[in-house]
C-alpha cells in the first residue's frame, strides 16, 4: 500500500487497514475488464464505501506509485535493526 495516511487525508474518506487490505485483494479479484468493476470492488471492501469512493482511492494509489516510480517519493534511510 503506498503511502495509505496520505491517501486516506485526499480522499476524504477513512481507511482502516482491513478495508486497504480488502481493497487490494479486490482489485485482483476484479480487474479493469470487469462489468460494474467499482461498485464489486466496494461490495467487497465493505464498510458503506461507495462505488466512487473505491474509485478515487485507487486513482489516488496509482498517483502515488506513479510519484515512486518517477524518484518523486524519497527512499527511506532504514536503520540496521538486526536482532542481537
Amino acid at each position: 500500500m503506498a503511502s495509505s495516511s496520505m491517501s486516506t487525508r485526499r480522499a476524504g474518506s477513512t481507511w482502516t487497514a482491513q478495508e486497504n487490505k480488502l481493497f487490494e485483494k479486490a482489485l485482483a479479484r476484479f480487474d479493469r475488464d470487469t462489468p460494474d468493476r467499482w461498485q464489486n470492488v466496494a461490495r467487497a471492501v465493505g464498510g458503506g464505501k461507495s462505488a466512487e469512493e473505491v474509485k478515487m482511492h485507487y486513482q489516488i494509489l496509482i498517483e502515488d506509485l506513479r510519484r515512486i516510480e518517477t524518484g518523486h517519493v524519497p527512499i527511506p534511510n532504514y536503520r540496521n535493526t538486526s536482532v542481537r
